[in-house]
């Protein structure tokens, strides 16, 4: 196994129009959660990912069971509870601005999951674990998990990696300060959003941002910029990582988790970090270009170099 990753995922309903949802009828349904996102994009890379959590004993649980496993990602570690159900949420289209995002997602059945729910076993094969902070808000026993998810990582020189992802429609400013830097003080590689490492830090320029995350216990910190790319530092070396044009942004919700995928993807494959980077950019802009989380990631044989693809259609 190449990547572990835990987390919720829910049912995404999309509207067919543009404009408030009061006067929407019809809606598209898909699935949303930034690590299934993140593991379907590496799966599509041609990696080993592997996904924990749990889901309602519903139909909206089976569908999204389904719908990750058919995109190649293990699921043998999902569980069915029939007590929570599995949640919802929707997008709200709008025409000049982004998408406005309505969760229903408290008493979910992944909102319950607790440090019981880990296979040590399974976590330890992986070489890299992906968590993020949007499972840490969910509730305490979310916390207690990913808190432990790191001691076995750790006992078993996983790499950890962590995204904030912060939501602040589960938790405050000042909440998800405290504890995102105590779990981002234990993790390998720390990869915020430029707004995400403001709040962590309180620094604005993504120089000092790095550089607070690194006295923090990070070894690598990527922040994400948006369409000026990226910038990743160490305690040795620090350099700015240029985005990929995109012509027309469509959605941008998946964008960071495909960066995420692209970027994993390229340490996986054992390239230099700013190679690794660059990828991360690449895979990203590719989830900007249509509508849903995860449609737009690609395969791998579309984005290799020439020395690496395969005659292989997709």
């Amino acid at each position: 196994m190449d990547v572990v990753t835990i987390g919720e995922t829910m049912v995404l309903f999309t509207p067919g129009s543009v404009g408030p949802l009061r006067y929407v009828t019809k809606f598209e349904k898909t699935i949303g959660g930034a690590e299934s996102n993140v593991a379907i994009a590496l799966a599509r890379l041609g990696h080993q990912a592997g996904w924990v959590s749990r889901l309602g004993d519903d139909e909206f649980g089976l569908y999204i069971r389904n719908f990750i496993r058919g995109e190649g990602v293990d699921t043998s570690q999902v569980e069915f509870d029939d007590k929570y159900p599995t949640a919802v949420f929707f997008k709200e289209r709008q025409a000049d601005n982004e998408p406005k995002v309505y969760y229903y997602r408290r008493g979910s059945a992944a909102s319950q999951m607790s440090p019981d729910d880990l296979d040590e076993a399974y976590i330890a094969q992986a070489k890299f674990l992906h968590l993020t902070g949007i499972t840490a808000a969910l509730g305490s026993s979310c916390r207690d998990l990913i808190d432990r998810a790191i001691e076995i990582a750790r006992a078993h020189q996983l790499t950890v990696v962590f995204d904030p992802n912060i939501r602040l429609k589960l938790w405050t400013k000042e909440e998800a300060r405290e504890a995102l830097n105590d779990i981002s003080s234990r993790c390998d590689i720390v990869m915020p959003g430029i707004e995400e490492g403001e709040i962590m830090t309180g620094e604005t320029e993504p120089e000092k941002i790095a550089a607070r995350l690194l006295e923090n216990g990070a070894k690598v910190v990527v922040l994400k910029l948006g369409e000026k790319g990226a910038f990743y530092a160490t305690r040795d070396t620090a350099e700015y990582v240029p985005g990929f044009p995109v012509e027309r942004i469509v959605d941008p919700i998946g964008a960071g988790d495909g960066f995420a995928a692209g970027f994993l993807s390229g340490l996986i494959r054992g390239w230099p970090l700013q190679e690794a980077v660059k990828l991360g950019n690449r895979v990203g802009a590719f989830a900007l270009s249509v509508v849903g989380d995860v449609e737009g990631y690609p395969f791998w044989n579309r984005i290799a170099p020439d020395d690496e693809k395969k005659e292989v259609l997709r």
